[in-house]
């Protein structure tokens, strides 16, 4: 089955079961606090294996203490799917783990 868009409400519906993700223009989108430099390293390498085992890649930011990340699929224009959402459930998963917030 081809991915397809996501309309407004399902991206809604979704972000409200995701807390601190949000809708940035056309990317979902979250920002994590890690209480060290390393901590935070340490997630971007966790983030990245996850990526390539979806292999569906979100723009990773690392901060002093903090990771960043956006996501949307490009290959249907840029736009929200629900691989966006596979993607933020496995790195929500996997932050409490690094001490995330």
């Amino acid at each position: 089955m081809p991915l397809e868009p996501l309309s407004q409400k399902d991206i809604e519906d979704r972000l409200a079961e995701l807390p601190g993700w949000s809708l940035d223009g056309d990317r979902v989108a979250r920002s994590y606090r890690l209480r060290s430099h390393f901590a935070a390293a340490a997630m971007v390498m966790h983030i990245a294996r996850v990526q390539d085992e979806l292999d569906h890649h979100s723009d990773l930011t690392l901060g002093y203490h903090s990771v960043s990340l956006t996501v949307n699929t490009h290959s249907v224009g840029g736009k929200v799917t629900e691989r966006d959402f596979e993607l933020a459930r496995r790195v929500e998963e996997l932050a409490a783990g690094h001490g995330a917030h």
